[in-house]
């Protein structure tokens, strides 16, 4: 394939991953050019940009979905290739086949690899021909409950209802019996037709504390494939992750080796290029089955960044371009250990649920070995419209214990107003027992730590009501207070005005 240098890259996304792809352009000598909804023309990824383009109204499907008002930007502002992060159109294969029938580079995989890999069924029979372990499952959609119910007779409970058309937790039910089974197989196919439109299950057999380990893996157009070593993301929330840390105190050197080894098979089986990742569930005997790719950058790479001194989103244009891989593998030199945390905008205390409103107050904490990739700044609004992600928040250090410290430290001086995060939750992730001694697995958060005595409101609550007192101070945001806007992240505004005096007076 002949080199062919980017120039100008859009990058059709929204929040961190744009900011953070379009500051490896810049570095690079790459122009940028940002799309946005109408919910979005102020965000900084759109400040960021060389140039920008409104895409439509702030439902995903009217704006950042949209196929041809993406590729129709690209061409109007002179874009000759397209990054597409992660999430919306980033696993979309008509998406990738598009961009290229427009004469535009997509800096991500193949279309056909998407494909493969995205059809989660066919993914564990690619890779089960190429030797890589699967956890026991059908090899195929189920036609209806009565093959569900044939499973579990085989198998047993519990069992796993899973879309077979996505992930991210969307039409995933966990089954422990018989009785539970049709309402679980109902609730499940109406989430996965809502999320994707193909409500098709496939059926897995239940590991009950299995840990997620993830490799990272490298491929250019010319056959070669690396990884990048693991990542450990056991630390989740509705199947969804909001702690990652690397190495895995799980791994032996040897089970490292065999893991990325058979992560490496399993790119090299549907012909990958580009950045991916695979994922796999490690058990207590220590056995490991594939789970799912990830054909796209993932959410937690900069843990990767960290340990490997490299930049991925680098070594994605360099593939994307034309160019092998930057690096073999026996050249890569791990150090240290990094953890990263999502600060996400949500109520804890109300089941997750997402917080929006308008962040009037952010203050990140600094210090050695610290890094946060974001997409918000004061001022900025929270939208109902899109994900809850407001940054991702890492930490490196020498090692595992000195990498805990820092990120409790970091945690609880980051200090958000206007709407609630997670910040103190993952502080007391971090702080737990069970994160600190390494044995943990998917089920901290909704079993371990749900019968563990979490510390109470703690500095995190004293840094908020310091910089509210300040606030209060600063003109910017008396005339918001006054109308009525609640920095609490509480949506109750007459009543803010009101407990705010009585607070003053106390």
């Amino acid at each position: 394939m002949p080199v062919r240098p980017l120039k100008r890259v859009l990058v059709a996304n929204r929040g961190e991953i744009a900011v953070r792809v379009m500051r490896t352009c810049r570095e690079r000598g790459i122009e940028t050019v940002a799309v946005y909804s109408d919910a979005d023309r102020t965000m900084p990824h759109v400040r960021m940009a060389d140039a920008s383009v409104g895409i439509g109204p702030p439902p995903p499907r009217e704006s950042y979905l949209r196929i041809e008002a993406i590729i129709a930007a690209a061409l109007s502002s002179g874009a000759d290739a397209i990054h597409p992060g992660y999430g919306f159109l980033s696993e979309n294969p008509d998406f990738a086949e598009a961009v290229e029938r427009a004469g535009l580079v997509f800096i991500g995989p193949s279309a056909d690899s998407i494909r493969a890999m995205g059809e989660k069924t066919r993914a564990r029979q690619l890779v089960g021909a190429a030797g890589v372990p699967t956890v026991p499952g059908t090899d195929g959609p189920v036609k209806g409950i009565q093959e569900v119910h044939a499973f579990c007779e085989q198998e047993g409970f519990p069992i796993l209802l899973k879309a077979a058309a996505g992930g991210g937790g969307k039409g995933m039910r966990i089954v422990r019996s018989r009785e539970e089974l049709a309402d679980a197989f109902q609730t499940a196919r109406s989430e996965a037709m809502s999320a994707f439109g193909d409500g098709r299950l496939y059926v897995e057999k239940y590991l009950e504390n299995p840990r997620h380990i993830e490799f990272q893996i490298m491929g250019d157009r010319y056959g070669d494939v690396i990884h990048l070593g693991e990542r450990e993301c056991s630390v989740q929330r509705r199947h969804q992750k909001i702690v990652e840390e690397s190495p895995s105190v799980a791994l032996t050197d040897s089970l490292r080796d065999a893991m990325g080894a058979t992560a490496v098979s399993a790119a090299r089986a549907c012909g990958y290029y580009n950045a991916g990742t695979i994922e796999f569930l490690l058990d207590d005997s220590g056995h490991y089955y594939f789970l799912e790719m990830n054909t796209r950058l993932q959410v937690e790479h900069p843990v990767t960044e960290l340990r490997t001194g490299l930049d991925l989103v680098a070594e994605q244009l360099r593939i994307a371009a034309g160019e092998p891989l930057g690096i073999a593998q026996e050249e890569i030199r791990f150090r240290g250990h990094a953890i990263e945390c999502r600060i996400c905008a949500e109520d804890v205390d109300d089941g997750y649920l997402p917080s929006t409103g308008t962040i009037l107050y952010m203050r990140p904490p600094g210090g050695p070995g610290v890094r946060e990739d974001r997409g918000f700044d004061e001022g900025s609004e929270v939208s109902v419209y899109y994900d809850s992600l407001l940054s991702k928040f890492l930490v490196w250090a020498a090692n595992r214990n000195d990498a805990i410290a820092r990120m409790i430290r970091a945690l609880r001086e980051y200090t958000i107003l206007g709407v609630k995060t997670n910040t103190q939750l993952c502080a007391q992730v971090l702080d737990s027992p069970f994160f600190r001694s390494g044995k943990y697995s998917t089920r901290l958060l909704d079993r371990d730590l749900r019968t563990e005595h979490l510390p109470g409101p703690d500095t995190e609550d004293l840094a908020r009501a310091a910089a509210l007192v300040a606030m209060l101070e600063d003109s910017r945001f008396k005339s918001l207070i006054n109308n009525g806007v609640n920095p609490s992240g509480s949506t109750d505004g007459a009543g803010w005005k009101h407990r705010r005096r009585d607070a003053l007076r106390d």
